[in-house]
């Protein structure tokens, strides 16, 4: 190719991954010298897992995937989004112009446990830390992020000393046991200047000496800090050791009957035990992915944490459910990695500004892609809607060939799809297509039938076939005229049905595929026409924030009020919907038929809807006891139009069943972490991968993941960005 000529980039699939590496290439110097980028999209709209839809029959109401929520330590994902509202600029009057109208900061979170055989409600509220959350960093060592969960620690121990009222006449006992000769408070006490019978004396007297004594050691300068810990690593570890074992000879018999003590302990417990175990196996010099061969409950257990009440708390059990941890849905066998596990939470409990999460205040779709899709398409990005891959043909060691199956033809082939509609002057992304814009016979083909055009198993192709006699018009797109470079922006779950020929000569990628897991999800939303104080919720922070709530009952073990959405929707006059209520988790599914097993989807998502109005009747009560009761749910307070009688009124409502190769969430089991490349270690010298599936710093299913694989995918294209925070998490950090 002669350097002159512009470089075509395919991209295929239109997730956070694939736009994020736009909005990068997008903004490097003179990009449309270099570059022409088409989009290459199934159905009629961007957003992959994140994908939204507005449903006009509904009161243009938000149908999401599933529940989708930002973490305020997403610190590349706040820096993109930042940058697409900036260099959007919508006008100050528009709906939403700002990120800062678009993200609202949520710190109040909820955990449910399981004592005594009933639910118990464990309402949490973070701690306010100002700032951006675009211009905090992820790249903390070890002691860095000791130093910065000390406080929390340190908070949880003193108000469970408070609480008990004394200290245990036998601390000495765990101050010794071990302990050969006084060599340790000898090193201790040189270090903070007091003589080692004066320390083992005071630790006689006040545990919480050994806080104080590990603050000493972890000063405010990072170099000095640094020197410290690793001089002194032997005495941190043995403090905390006498701290978990005089939680554990102190409150040990109150747990049962106890609540708060039972919630500090596990806190300070699990605080601890991350800490011993981070200094037991050395990951200052082996790195977090040193972690990764063991499960994280696993891994807890080796470290000594309680197993009853830490190891298995809400806390810990919570965070599967955040990961949907459920290979092929099973809700008792978990499986996430423990490296993965370990830096998340630190990071999340850390590294949060503003809110320690963050919620969108209209659908996915409507304040992450529609902006991107917006700002692409002024800066010349091109979009074939309706466009469905079909299969990449490698030739030696290269992308040569991308088969594509054209799925409707446009009304006016002059005029590309306008994908878009207005609601309530927000542009947003319609739950079916703009069926005006289809070609009018096809499109009274496709409502007559009621086609999904997203779905892998869908049977167009064969009533398009019956209908017009003949097949669904193919593309073949060819190396060095139609594309030079390909992003693969499709999630791991497809590679198998796209890209047999390339699993064939890559045995990296092969490996890659074979060891990093998808688990189906599924979700359902209701909107009900009482607020969560009138169906009996009471836990309610004074600043008017609503739950996000885990660690529920199986299959739906995560519910959050998303109220805020109700003004951004459009409902007739009349019906008022006060909340908005949305479940999800997991799907229990093993295997996947082959894709001529049209009905697949529609029996799946019919036990979503079995699922949900189970819930509904059998435990919902336990969250809701003003309008359920064991067996019962008053089915007269969801929102509908129709106005059915009894449990009809759900038909109203809104559920679905993640099945799709595409759809289905990437897991991080043990293990497979080490075989994740990152966007370019493929053999074809053409191809770029992005995805949350890739190796990136997180190395789990989310939008940070995803987002710092597309800023991987271009700068190993044209450099730009030079920096992605956090992304050698994984690696020894001093």
């Amino acid at each position: 190719m002669n350097s002159t000529e512009k470089q075509k980039i395919a991209v295929l699939g239109g997730g956070v991954s694939a736009m994020t590496s736009l909005c990068y290439l997008t903004e490097s110097p003179n990009w449309q010298e270099k570059f022409d980028i088409t989009v290459y999209q199934l159905g009629w709209r961007i957003g992959g897992k994140g994908a939204s839809g507005r449903n006009a029959e509904y009161g243009q109401r938000v149908e999401e995937h599933g529940l989708h929520i930002w973490f305020g330590a997403y610190v590349n994902s706040f820096k993109t989004i930042e940058k697409v509202y900036d260099d959007l600029a919508r006008p100050k009057e528009m709906p939403l112009a700002t990120w800062q109208e678009a993200f609202k900061p949520q710190n109040f979170v909820v955990l449910q446990e399981y004592i005594d055989k009933q639910w118990k409600t464990w309402p949490n509220e973070f701690p306010y830390i100002p700032g951006n959350p675009a211009n905090s960093t992820l790249d903390l060592t070890v002691w860095e992020f000791l130093k910065a969960a000390y406080f929390y620690l340190k908070d949880f121990i003193r108000e469970l000393k408070a609480m008990k009222g004394h200290v245990s006449s036998t601390l000495d006992n765990h101050v010794q046991q071990g302990v050969a000769n006084t060599a340790w408070y000898q090193k201790l006490a040189e270090h903070v200047e007091m003589d080692a019978h004066a320390i083992q004396d005071k630790f006689s007297q006040d545990i919480l000496l050994s806080l104080e004594f590990i603050e000493k050691i972890l000063p405010e300068n990072h170099q000095v800090m640094v020197s410290n810990a690793e001089k002194h690593e032997s005495i941190i570890q043995y403090l905390l050791k006498v701290l978990r074992a005089w939680l554990k000879h102190e409150f040990e018999d109150l747990l049962n009957t106890h609540d708060e003590v039972r919630r500090l302990f596990i806190c300070a417990d699990l605080g601890l035990t991350i800490f011993i175990g981070l200094l037991q196996d050395k990951v200052h010099s082996r790195g977090f992915a040193y972690l990764n061969q063991w499960d994280y409950r696993e891994w807890l257990t080796l470290q000594g944490a309680n197993v009853e009440f830490t190891v298995n708390s809400a806390v810990v059990r919570g965070f599967y459910d955040l990961a949907f941890a459920y290979p092929e849905g099973d809700f008792n066998n978990p499986n996430i990695e423990a490296g993965v596990s370990v830096l998340a939470m630190l990071r999340m409990a850390v590294c949060y500004r503003g809110g320690f999460m963050w919620e969108m205040q209209a659908g996915m779709g409507d304040t992450l892609f529609s902006p991107i899709y917006q700002l692409l398409k002024r800066r010349g990005v091109k979009f074939e809607f309706f466009h469905q891959v079909d299969e990449l043909i490698p030739k030696n060691d290269s992308i040569d060939e991308i088969r594509i199956t054209q799925q409707v033809a446009l009304a006016d082939e002059s005029h590309e799809y306008d994908p878009l509609v207005m609601v309530k002057d927000l542009p947003c992304w319609p739950s079916q297509p703009k069926y005006s814009e289809i070609d009018a016979e096809q499109a009274k083909l496709l409502k007559k039938h009621n086609i999904n055009l997203e779905s892998f198993w869908t049977d167009w192709p064969e009533i398009y076939q019956q209908h017009f006699n003949k097949p669904l018009p193919k593309k073949s797109l060819k190396k060095g005229i139609d594309f030079d470079l390909v992003i693969f922006g499709i999630s791991v779950g497809s590679i198998p049905h796209l890209c047999p020929q390339l699993l064939a000569q890559d045995s990296k990628l092969k490996r890659m595929v074979d060891k990093i897991g998808t688990v189906a999800t599924q979700a359902y939303q209701l909107w009900i026409d009482k607020t969560e104080s009138e169906m009996g919720w009471t836990y309610l922070p004074e600043n008017g924030q609503k739950p996000v709530l885990s660690g529920f009952v199986e299959p739906f073990d995560t519910w959050a009020a998303m109220d805020q959405l109700l003004c951004r929707e459009d409902w007739p006059t009349g019906i008022n919907p006060k909340n908005a209520s949305y479940f999800c988790n997991a799907y229990p599914q093993a295997e996947y038929p082959p894709k001529t097993e049209h009905d697949f989807p529609k029996k799946c998502k019919e036990k979503v809807k079995q699922n949900a109005i189970n819930q509904l009747k059998n435990d919902i009560f336990n969250l809701w006891p003003d309008v359920a009761q064991p067996g019962e749910f008053n089915w007269d307070i969801l929102t509908d139009p129709k106005n059915q009688i009894g449990e009809k009124r759900f038909d109203s409502q809104y559920w679905r069943c993640n099945v799709d190769p595409s759809e289905r969430y990437v897991l991080s089991v043990k293990g497979s972490s080490a075989y994740r490349l990152k966007t370019d270690e493929t053999i074809f010298d053409n191809l770029y991968l992005t995805g949350d599936w890739l190796s990136t710093g997180v190395n789990a299913g989310c939008v940070e993941a995803a987002t710092m694989a597309g800023m991987q995918t271009s700068r190993a294209i044209c450099g730009n960005p030079a920096k992605i925070d956090g992304e050698t998490g994984f690696l020894p950090k001093g």
